[in-house]
């Protein structure tokens, strides 16, 4: 039987709000429409300031909190209009929300934990729709990272037996599903994905990223600051290991760039290009072992990251999901469509050989959309 689920993923970048319609039958999904919903500067820019330590912080993440919440039902119904389809046809919406806080478990030290906004009982009362939220929080219960969980997705929806598989997810971060031919799995979050380039063209032309990556492929690789950036502790780890903006940010690009000042601001934003895609190739492990490496999110749109992605894996062919069915815009937000449907139907969602949790888990809680029986005609 098949049903309808809609997923929300607005990702570290914040550059949108994606929703996707989805039909999912257990054994298939077809994405049927999908909507980018634009986030209000201010509101942007409050998530922003939440994802560090700051002033009135619990005040600050309350409102935001709600504010976020009816910008997922503006997008829910904008993308539902657009298909077509009324609330009632839609089993359940699988909201990610937006992360600001993310501290993933150290090795020996104290437990992690995670915190996304958007409240989904705000959210499931706009709609009329059951919501499912808080879907990290159980794997890291489990002593889990609570991320990557988009490996699951891409087993469902891209695995083939017999041949050997990498699906990169270049956000704001990076994150990497390997599929072995024989059924193996493993991933983690190899690091910067567009977040560090889109800081620095930010700040330095004012625009929102590097289109087809050109401007850094105009420049030229700083080797001196590219050996500062590889030095990081975060690629020292052993997965499972995730990051985000916590670690990854303008004071962290402020303090790596501080002995360039002179350099060419091309220069820098060629190295920073050089360097997520040095990382991301570093997750792949033995890339020669490797048949097809397939991208998603927005990092597939630049086009000078994919020739050096396939520079650094030769033995690879080097393309987008596309390829394999689904737009490289919309595999996150189809993914949290996907852990909807396995949350109302009660199947593990996180991949522990991933996150590292001690069991497969199911993951997020149910927020009731719909009338209670009593009060339906």
């Amino acid at each position: 039987m098949s049903l309808l689920f809609a997923g929300l993923i607005s990702g570290t970048s914040l550059d949108s709000l994606d929703a996707a319609l989805t039909r999912i039958d257990g054994d298939s999904l077809q994405v049927l429409q999908t909507h980018s919903h634009p986030i209000p500067n201010t509101l942007r820019q409050q998530m922003l300031e939440l994802c560090l330590p700051g002033d009135n912080e619990i005040d600050q993440l309350g409102q935001t909190e709600i504010d976020f919440a009816m910008l997922c039902s503006e997008a829910v119904s904008d993308l539902l209009a657009a298909a077509g389809i009324s609330a009632g046809d839609v089993t359940a919406i699988g909201s990610h929300g937006q992360t600001v806080r993310h501290r993933p478990p150290a090795a020996g030290g104290a437990a992690g934990f995670t915190l996304q906004l958007g409240d989904p009982n705000t959210l499931a009362a706009l709609t009329g729709i059951d919501t499912v939220a808080d879907f990290r929080r159980a794997d890291m219960a489990l002593g889990g990272q609570g991320a990557p969980l988009a490996s699951g997705f891409h087993r469902f929806a891209f695995s083939k037996t017999g041949e050997n598989r990498a699906v990169i997810n270049i956000g704001g971060m990076s994150n990497i599903t390997t599929m072995s031919a024989n059924g193996a799995i493993s991933g983690c979050d190899t690091g910067p994905g567009n977040v560090l380039m889109d800081i620095w063209i930010q700040s330095q032309r004012g625009h929102a990223y590097d289109a087809g990556g050109a401007w850094a492929a105009s420049g030229t690789v700083i080797g001196e600051l590219l050996a500062t950036l590889m030095d990081d502790a975060y690629f020292r780890l052993t997965g499972p290991k995730s990051t985000g903006r916590e670690a990854f940010n303008a004071d962290y690009l402020h303090q790596k760039t501080a002995q360039h000042r002179r350099a060419d601001a091309t220069d820098i934003q060629a190295t920073l290009l050089e360097f997520t895609a040095r990382t991301i190739a570093g997750g792949l492990g033995d890339s020669e072992q490797l048949d097809s490496i397939y991208i998603c999110g927005g990092g597939a749109h630049n086009t000078a990251l994919m020739q050096r992605l396939q520079q650094l894996a030769p033995d690879c062919n080097v393309t987008t999901t596309s390829a394999l069915g689904i737009d490289p815009d919309w595999v996150e937000a189809a993914a949290f469509a996907w852990l909807a449907y396995c949350r109302v139907n009660n199947l593990a969602g996180n991949v522990p050989e991933v996150t590292g949790a001690s069991r497969k888990a199911i993951l997020g809680g149910i927020y009731s959309g719909s009338l209670p029986s009593s009060e339906r005609s």
